[in-house]
């Protein structure tokens, strides 16, 4: 199956990032390579652009999709939470700026065999970005205990039935091991009221997500990657991030503010004491969101939310 994915908010990412065309940008996300295309076609012979992926699908798309710019393209099967190691193995020290697409592409979630949908019945519980890592979706399903399955759904999901699906779960893996997204999908709607499936969203969505979130560890690395990524800016250097749901969203916003009034002194200090130094300014007060246009022609846009923060 072809790499497919629509890069989200590309022009409004890519302009937020005011492209130098003789600037180092970073993709930390590079999936297909929509984002990182459109800022190859802003950079001059000088410029350079660091694709970042641990996916190794599209670290192949993105390279054929980018062969045209293949003298400033740098391409790394990696996790953007080791950006600072890629840089210093490449010899940069700042860029000029850095950007993160949070979304799972369509590709992920169109191929059965990556497990990442839950449209369909006979696909594999695999979940991974990363393939090479040994840990699936299936393992997680299967081991964890019936409290940590619950704090998964419950937390990363935000589903009010999570401890019902937990339950449900370990019952059913009593059984039999749950190897399929099919298979997953009927225990969780067992374990949801009839009534709520008829009127919300499919039932499986939020598990599948949270699921998913623990698996690759996705709230943790971003948690732990934002204020590397911001010092490793140049002064005017700004980072953009897109997210898409709530817990990403909230560690983003959270992050950026703490690195622009990192400050813990009481507020009713005279002066600061603290000796914590802004880094930079938030640019997004609020955040930019799709055009009702966008998200006509891309119905996963919808939910998608873009920050951005200057390096002082």
């Amino acid at each position: 199956m072809m790499f497919e994915h629509k890069s989200v908010l590309l022009y409004e990412t890519i302009d937020s990032l005011n492209v130098k065309p003789d600037g180092i940008y970073v993709d930390g996300t590079l999936g297909g390579g929509g984002h990182a295309l459109e800022v190859c076609r802003r950079l001059g012979e000088y410029g350079r652009l660091i694709g970042i992926d641990q996916d190794a699908d599209a670290i192949a798309a993105a390279s054929e999709r980018l062969r045209d710019y293949e003298d400033r393209v740098t391409i790394v099967r990696s996790n953007y939470e080791e950006i600072q190691s890629v840089l210093k193995d490449l010899g940069i020290e700042k860029a000029d700026g850095i950007y993160l697409d949070l979304g799972v592409s369509s590709y992920q979630l169109d191929t059965p065999e990556r497990g990442f949908t839950y449209r369909e019945d006979d696909a594999p519980l695999d979940m991974r970005m990363d393939q090479r890592n040994t840990q699936t979706a299936a393992d997680i399903v299967n081991t964890y205990s019936e409290f940590d399955l619950y704090r998964i759904i419950r937390d990363y999901g935000e589903d009010k039935f999570a401890k019902n699906i937990a339950k449900h779960i370990v019952r059913a893996r009593e059984t039999k091991r749950i190897e399929t997204t099919g298979e997953l999908t009927e225990i969780i709607k067992e374990a949801v009221p009839a009534k709520v499936r008829a009127v919300g969203g499919h039932p499986s969505k939020k598990t599948f997500q949270a699921i998913r979130i623990e698996l690759n560890q996705e709230l943790e690395v971003l948690n732990n990657s934002i204020d590397t990524m911001i010092d490793l800016l140049k002064p005017g250097g700004r980072l953009a991030v897109i997210t898409f749901h709530s817990l990403e969203d909230r560690i983003v916003k959270i992050r950026f503010r703490n690195n622009e009034n990192p400050c813990t002194c009481p507020p009713d200090f005279p002066v600061c004491v603290c000796g914590k130094v802004s880094k930079g300014r938030v640019i997004t007060r609020k955040p930019i969101v799709p055009s009702e246009e966008e998200i006509e022609g891309n119905k996963r846009s919808k939910s998608s939310k873009l920050r951005v923060f200057e390096r002082i």
